[in-house]
């Protein structure tokens, strides 16, 4: 038997006890129940993204977010297409090695781990390179947890008339994103995220006039470079009898919908994110007193994700760190910032103040096993 834990990750998240007990029921792929259940996922998510009645759709596809994002890139480029991706941690990076692997052409604008992406330096980048069709950018780096400017860059794409994708994974449904007035053509998110479902499919939201183009111009082929990762025919499916084109994670969905039933009870992405800005606001004061200092400057950092470098102290290992904290019950997440030795906390989730403030208790406790004095 395992023992739940409270993650402080960036996901899979911790969940509300009634969004597990959501999967505890069978329903058949094509059941009309549960058409009817992914009819509703699909309108609920246009809401939140501000996006309903404003020609977009939804489009879920199973696996992970970088499923998802993998399905837009190699869905909607043409063969002459040309990527402009904003890199500025790990996950613009990913977007750059799934571009190249599919053999698509792609180049990238990239500034420092620490700093935000300048939408003028985009601009620039896309100037000097008329080839460039599609901009792709990640709005929370979880890198570190910085956020960027994705409604200025959005500004840029419109100006220069490109097609503007984005990665939200770690931020959809915890901060406002108004796809349409930031100028975003796609995005993607995943189910495991600060909606508080569990893993198991991601999902696109889609400017509908761009997928129509696509299908005109191929006469409904699409330009995707695999079968199960066809973004176009997904939507096609869904569109024509509501029906995933291979077996979907029906227990994940059902879970989905419920998460989606508690944000609205907390009051949508507005009350979400109050929640996760106030976790994030206890620790930042706590990990400050015990003598913790953020990677990224406070006007840079997001409230979804914190990364903290390690203590200048002889003592201090982030392994022995980690398993201490882990056989007190907490869960945090190890750093991926390439020019400094950090480890992250996540403040979203199924989490509240009081698992927070005992977070901090337990790190307290551990550097005095560990004899490190900050």
């Amino acid at each position: 038997m395992y023992t739940d834990k409270p993650l402080f990750t960036p996901g899979p998240l911790t969940t509300s006890l009634t969004v597990k007990r959501a999967m505890l029921h069978d329903l058949g792929s094509r059941d009309t129940e549960f058409i009817r259940v992914v009819r509703e996922i699909r309108q609920e998510l246009l809401k939140l993204a501000e996006a309903d009645g404003r020609g977009y759709e939804t489009i879920l596809m199973q696996g992970s977010g970088t499923f998802g994002i993998e399905s837009v890139i190699g869905s909607i480029t043409p063969p002459d297409g040309k990527w402009l991706f904003v890199v500025n941690g790990a996950y613009g990076q990913r977007m750059l090695q799934i571009a190249r692997t599919l053999q698509i052409a792609a180049s990238d604008v990239s500034f420092p781990e620490s700093w935000p992406a300048v939408a003028e330096a985009v601009a620039m980048a896309l100037d000097h390179d008329p080839a460039v069709t599609h901009i792709g950018a990640v709005h929370c780096e979880t890198t570190t947890g910085l956020l960027n400017p994705i409604r200025e860059i959005g500004r840029v794409a419109a100006l220069h008339r490109k097609v503007l994708f984005v990665d939200a994974m770690s931020s959809f449904g915890a901060v406002p994103i108004p796809v349409a007035d930031w100028g975003i053509d796609f995005l993607v998110s995943s189910s495991n995220k600060c909606i508080e479902g569990v893993p198991g499919f991601s999902y696109v939201l889609a400017r509908r006039n761009l997928l129509e183009q696509i299908m005109r111009s191929t006469q409904s082929a699409g330009y995707a470079r695999s079968l199960s990762l066809n973004l176009l025919a997904q939507w096609r499916g869904l569109e024509a009898d509501g029906q995933f084109r291979f077996t979907p994670p029906t227990h994940t969905i059902l879970a989905f919908r419920q998460a989606l039933t508690e944000l609205g009870v907390e009051g949508g992405v507005a009350g979400r994110a109050a929640r996760y800005r106030h976790n994030y606001e206890i620790l930042i004061t706590g990990m400050r007193e015990l003598g913790f200092i953020e990677y990224l400057r406070p006007e840079d950092q997001g409230y979804i994700i914190t990364s903290f470098r390690y203590p200048d102290h002889p003592n201090f290992g982030f392994i022995r760190f980690y398993e201490l904290l882990n056989n007190k019950g907490f869960v945090i997440y190890p750093g991926k910032v390439s020019d400094a030795a950090c480890f992250r906390i996540g403040t979203i989730g199924r989490i509240f103040e009081e698992d927070v403030r005992a977070l901090l208790a337990a790190i307290r406790e551990t550097l005095a096993e560990m004899e490190v004095t900050l």
